[in-house]
């Protein structure tokens, strides 16, 4: 797969209007080493064409805001495409079904964590999929529970709902699956960086955690001690 000579963003760059003239730039933008790469962060590369993640941002910089196109996008079914959805989608626009939808469609955590992020965290109902996903089965939308809940916490104002956060934490906290405890783990440390009422009550679960009989729990309650004790988040919070 040849690299393409042309850096995202540069000048004369065409302008990017429709599903077709997308794939294509992802495609051009496509290298070999960054397909190879995918492996080593546990992002599967069969329907990949391997597209650093600086260029898919700046095609979605390119594009703008457009919805529309983001659906045919996420329907394509490819990493990159799906990828450049969550940044040009409009969250005003994103309907509670779609939102399931997509999170039926999750097949690994870069594409959870990045609908997350730069997507679902500023729906409106944001909160409502926090609590239902909470009781799935599946890896992958279980992750999207608990990654949402960890993206809510670095932008939503009110503290309130992440009371109940930590109670779905807390009781996910014996997930063993690997991209669950890991979402569990990094919503309770940044839920209890928020503020300091909230610092307290996920230092109570995470003590908690930490002297459980089962191992994955140990795990996340030692783990999110170890910074919520930290003397830099401490500090942050006025302790």
């Amino acid at each position: 797969m040849a690299k393409s000579t042309k850096r995202s963003g540069e000048k004369g760059e065409p302008s990017i209007a429709d599903l077709q003239a997308a794939l294509d730039w992802l495609k051009d933008h496509a290298t070999q080493a960054t397909l190879d790469g995918m492996a080593r962060y546990a992002i599967p590369s069969d329907n990949a064409w391997g597209v650093a993640m600086r260029d898919v941002q700046a095609l979605a910089k390119l594009i703008g805001k457009n919805h529309d196109l983001a659906a045919q996008l996420w329907a394509s079914g490819r990493y990159e495409a799906r990828l450049l959805a969550c940044y040009i989608d409009e969250p005003a626009r994103v309907t509670a079904k779609q939102m399931d939808a997509w999170a039926r469609d999750f097949d690994n955590w870069a594409i959870v964590d990045t609908v997350c992020f730069a997507l679902f965290k500023r729906v409106p109902h944001a909160w409502g999929k926090v609590e239902q996903w909470s009781s799935k089965k599946d890896e992958f939308t279980k992750r999207g529970t608990f990654a949402l809940l960890w993206a809510l916490a670095g932008s939503a104002d009110d503290d309130e709902p992440f009371f109940q956060g930590l109670q779905l934490i807390e009781k996910a906290a014996t997930d063993e699956r690997n991209f669950v405890k890991k979402s569990v783990n990094m919503a309770l440390r940044a839920i209890g960086k928020r503020s300091q009422p909230l610092h307290t009550a996920a230092c109570d679960i995470a003590k908690r955690l930490a002297g459980s009989s089962d191992a994955t729990a140990r795990w996340i309650g030692k783990d999110a001690l170890k910074e919520l004790s930290s003397a830099e988040v401490l500090k942050r919070l006025g302790d």
